[in-house]
This record gives C-alpha cells, structure tokens and sequence, in this order.
C-alpha cells in the first residue's frame, strides 16, 4: 500500500512537471527583450519599437511554444513614464511585473490567457527585474532583466 502510494505521488509530481511545458532551449536566454525607441538602429537581437517625446514603450512576450519563459530575458527602456505592452499567446495565464532593486513591485499587468494588457511605470535610471507573478513561473524561470537609460 505504500509502495503504490509513493509511486501515484511520482506519477503526479510526473505529471505536473509535463504540464509546466518549460523549454530548455538556450535560445529564450539568449535572445533579448523588446524596447521601444524612435531609433531603428537595434540589432542582435534586441527588438524595435517606438517612442513618443519623452514616453516609451518596452514589450513583453510569453514564448509562444508554450515553454515558462518570456521570448527573452532581458530589455531596454529610457528613463521617464514608460508603457509595459505584454502579450501572451499561451491558453496558460501570464503576466508581467517588474520590480526594482529593494524587491518591490512598481508596475504589473493584469493576468492573462491568449492575450494582451500594458500598464505605466515612472521608470528612472537602474536595473530592474521583471517576472511572472503566477505561483511557480518565477521559479521555473520566467524573469529577465530590464535596463532603464
């Protein structure tokens, strides 16, 4: 009896595990994150985007393979009020966080599944961590790092 309930504990802790759908690709720590500027000068691997005077945007993007990943692991904003685009083309709730270097949590999007939501932050000068805030993905891998000029 004990054996076969140590065994379906396996089998469950197997299970879960497959369900998580992490990639161990090496292709989603390499690549990098979106920032959005006016320039579109960036290359090897940092994404393009758009600026407006003083405001930017950074986007964010749930690996579409369905791996517990962001499509990368690191991004650029400038200074100032920038807008958070997540997109999240996973049935698998996500979203997206960033926090400053105390820990603490300066802008969050709303949890989603097979869509999108953006938020604000007034970002200054720093590094920054942004994660998913769904129980586990953190853990699993689902963080990067966000550099404010």
């Amino acid at each position: 009896m004990k054996k076969a309930a140590i065994a379906l504990v396996l089998v469950l802790a197997a299970v879960g595990l497959a369900a998580c759908g992490s990639s161990s690709s090496s292709d989603s720590s390499e690549s990098t994150a979106t920032e959005q500027t006016e320039s579109s000068g960036a290359s090897g691997g940092e994404a393009e985007g758009k600026s407006a005077g003083s405001a930017s945007a950074v986007s964010f993007e749930a690996d579409p393979s369905g791996g517990l990943a962001y499509t990368s692991d690191k991004a650029t904003a400038k200074a100032g009020k920038v807008t958070v685009d997540f997109t999240n083309p996973q049935p698998l709730m996500h979203d997206v966080a960033i926090e400053d270097s105390s820990g603490k949590t300066i802008a969050q999007t709303d949890t989603v599944a097979e869509g999108s939501d953006s938020t604000t932050a007034d970002l200054k000068p720093g590094t920054y961590t942004f994660f998913c805030t769904v129980p586990g993905h953190r853990e699993a891998g689902m963080e990067g790092t966000l550099t404010v000029k």
